[in-house]
């Protein structure tokens, strides 16, 4: 298979050398110490991925963005720098970066960046929905349907479900199939930014709105103009700022911060939240008119507990992504699949991905056993190895007494209410699977 070409750029000839030799084995890789040089790189040659540096003494990284973005705009964009702020980050994104990491990095974590950019830049006509939303649960294929329902209009989206099920991949996924899949697809985590700062960066402010605001700049909402903007954590949007959303989604307009004309914008709103919303509501924390307006189409990811079916899919599903990217072929014995399929995955998807990314790494031959498997897994696998052998045996001696739990609890030695309470619970607990 043809490698992706990767091209580096850094003022210090030191961290040039070193990325070219860490990454080589797996891309095309040139390198650019000069950054005014770009147009002379980007006129000869396509590239797949651009990895830059920021802060460079001729030309800082911004101007290559630019550069690069005016001439291949869907080419997956990369910043490294040492001097990493929340406010550079937001920047950076708003001018559109795809990732932004902090030096000093490892060799994987840059390499599993790049990968991750280079599956968004494929363009989706040539990802199949199965391919990128992996399970074949009887949930994720409700969800499949609901996410094609989606895109077809333009209506607001609210995507509901635990930490780590993939809420941002069933947003991007919506955005990739509908009309706008060419426009840009912003994300702000409504959790991660001080109120103060979430205001601005959201609607943007005019020079001399606050102290330090010098100049006047563009907010999230005017960025992701015909396209479409990813609130996450929705559940922690400071009050006084959900009355501005709600404006947004009514009039398609707002004012910057400081301005005192109102812009339009076409913007598509999708949300997501890992918490009850409607009981914030019903406790005075969320604006009950938003609730409305951002549910008006609603999409639920279970966690993969309930849907234990879908962990062997995923487990080859990432096995095989890893496989690609550590060029070795990985394999799990039926050991130790066993003992993944037992876990809870309170951290969900996520969590599975990473422990298969660990595993991978400390696989010397490729073979994922049981030994390498983190202890506290194992035993909670354990425990619900005792708790399967128990239920089967309880539902055999019931089966023996004809059904008749009195007498079943009998000849067990427990109390009739104890016996029908196991049942229960494990009858439940087997539904949730």
């Amino acid at each position: 298979m043809k490698k992706a070409r990767v091209l580096i750029i850094d003022d210090e000839k030191g961290v040039l050398e070193w990325l070219r030799i860490a990454l080589e084995e797996y891309y095309d890789v040139d390198t650019l110490q000069n950054p005014v040089e770009i147009n002379k790189f980007i006129g000869k040659k396509y590239y797949d991925c651009v990895v830059c540096d920021i802060r460079m003494p001729e030309r800082d990284g911004f101007y290559v963005l630019e550069k690069v973005k005016n001439k291949y705009p869907d080419v997956p964009f990369i910043f490294i720098t040492a001097y990493g702020t929340l406010e550079l980050a937001i920047e950076a994104f708003r001018k559109g970066v795809n990732d932004f990491i902090l030096k000093p990095f490892k060799e994987n974590e840059l390499i599993f960046r790049i990968e991750k950019a280079l599956e968004k830049k494929i363009p989706f006509k040539e990802v199949s929905l199965e391919d990128t939303f992996v399970g074949e649960s009887t949930e994720i294929k409700e969800i499949k349907s609901l996410i094609y329902k989606a895109a077809q209009h333009d209506s607001t989206v609210l995507i509901s479900g635990e930490s780590g099920v993939g809420k941002e991949v069933v947003a991007r996924l919506i955005h990739n199939l509908s009309r706008r899949k060419k426009e840009p697809f912003i994300t702000i985590n409504c959790a991660a930014i001080p109120e103060t700062l979430l205001e601005s960066e959201l609607f943007g402010y005019k020079k001399g709105a606050f102290t330090g605001a010098y100049e006047t700049k563009k907010g999230l909402l005017s960025a992701a103009h015909n396209g479409t903007l990813f609130l996450d954590e929705i559940a922690d949007m400071p009050f006084a700022l959900q009355s501005k959303l709600l404006r947004v989604i009514e009039t398609h307009s707002f004012i910057p911060l400081g301005g005192v004309k109102e812009e339009k914008v076409n913007v598509r709103i999708i949300s997501a939240t890992n918490k009850d919303l409607k009981k914030f509501v019903n406790e005075g924390k969320f604006r009950e008119d938003l609730y409305y307006r951002l549910n008006v189409f609603p999409i639920y990811i279970p966690p993969l507990r309930e849907r234990k079916n879908d962990i062997d899919i995923l487990v080859k599903h990432f096995l095989k992504l890893y496989s690609r990217k550590m060029a070795k072929e990985l394999k799990i014995t039926p050991e130790a699949m066993n003992v993944l399929k037992n876990y809870r995955w309170p951290g969900n998807v996520r969590e599975l991905e990473n422990l298969l990314e660990r595993l991978a790494i400390l696989s010397e031959d490729g073979i994922i056993n049981e030994n390498i498997i983190p202890e506290e897994i194992k035993m909670e696998s354990e425990s619900e190895d005792l708790k399967r052998m128990e239920h089967e045996f309880l539902k055999k001696v019931v089966k023996e007494c004809e059904g008749d739990i009195k007498k079943a609890a009998e000849k067990l030695g427990i109390h009739p209410s104890t016996l029908y309470r196991k049942l229960r619970k494990y009858e439940k607990d087997e539904q949730v699977k």
